[in-house]
């Protein structure tokens, strides 16, 4: 049997209010189709719902029997009207985001805490993986978008480009003595060199600049994170190749300083990445927009 789910709430109401006139007023209908609507309902089932008494109507056994399971199902839409409602205001819901720690440390750090402050009913989940990882999150349904580095070319993706970087070579006091010199790829290659692992973006761009140069890179030490980079140099166990935006307070304070080469190095550009023709979340629509409209503060502070 097929019903019109309408005639359901005219009899919810019917019901609730014990009047067909109440039931219109809420409905904001008129008396005759409460009356219709009820008809309709009772001779889809063949049986009797309503009788009329003194004040109204009142529901027959079968009308009781069918109220109880209506009642619940009203107050399961009504929940989730105000879960739409909650959702669309930010007032609930959460934000998925993926991305490799040290974007999420050094770029993303005070766009979450902006909009951890503006929205603190919505529940953030951030999870860390490989530039890979992150775009099988996404394909999977596992985040709302992913903060890579670029390019990234895949027609089920699309990424806006946010921010662009600068990596560089750094170093600590071990080898002040190459403080202010101009060095070339393979007098940089003659020192040790701490790169970020293999299936990095950051190190398949540096490595495709030296094959340009036919020179290849091997690395010492290789490491899956902004940090050991930073603090390796730092303590002289080789040269490591950073981005400078994240390196800003080592340079300020003397305890790294940057190798200069004769050669440009590429910059480095950061993307959102999100589904192509996939509707994304009011969360996720409200963070693009806090990123696009301008920094909340410096990539690391």
């Amino acid at each position: 049997m097929t019903t019109n789910y309408e005639l359901y709430k005219v009899f919810y109401w019917a019901a609730k209010t014990g009047s067909l006139t109440q039931a219109a007023k809420a409905l904001y209908i008129t008396q005759p189709s409460v009356s219709h609507a009820i008809k309709q309902l009772e001779d889809s089932f063949g049986l009797t719902l309503f009788y009329r008494n003194s004040k109204g109507v009142a529901l027959t056994q079968e009308g009781a029997s069918l109220y109880s399971y209506i009642e619940q199902s009203q107050i399961l839409i009504s929940l989730a009207e105000e879960k739409m409602a909650a959702l669309k205001n930010l007032d609930n819901g959460e934000l998925r985001i993926g991305g490799s720690d040290s974007l999420f440390k050094h770029y993303m750090l005070s766009y979450l805490e902006e909009f951890h402050i503006q929205y603190p009913n919505i529940k953030l989940h951030l999870s860390h993986g490989t530039t890979p990882e992150v775009i099988t999150f996404l394909k999977e349904g596992k985040i709302d978008l992913g903060v890579v580095r670029m390019p990234i070319v895949d027609p089920q993706l699309e990424v806006r480009e946010s921010i662009q970087l600068k990596d560089c070579f750094v170093a600590g006091e071990r080898y002040a003595q190459l403080k202010g010199k101009v060095l070339t790829l393979e007098q940089l290659l003659e020192h040790e060199l701490i790169l970020f692992s293999r299936n990095s973006r950051v190190r398949m761009a540096i490595t495709e600049l030296f094959n340009h140069y036919n020179y290849t890179l091997k690395p010492e030490i290789e490491v899956g994170s902004v940090d050991l980079l930073i603090e390796f140099a730092r303590r002289g166990l080789g040269i490591s190749y950073v981005t400078r935006e994240f390196i800003s307070k080592e340079l300020e304070e003397g305890s790294l300083f940057e190798i200069q080469l004769d050669v440009p190095l590429p910059p480095s550009h950061v993307g959102i990445m999100t589904k192509r023709n996939m509707p994304i979340s009011s969360a996720a629509n409200h963070f693009m927009d806090l990123i696009f409209k301008g920094p909340a503060d410096s990539p690391r502070t």
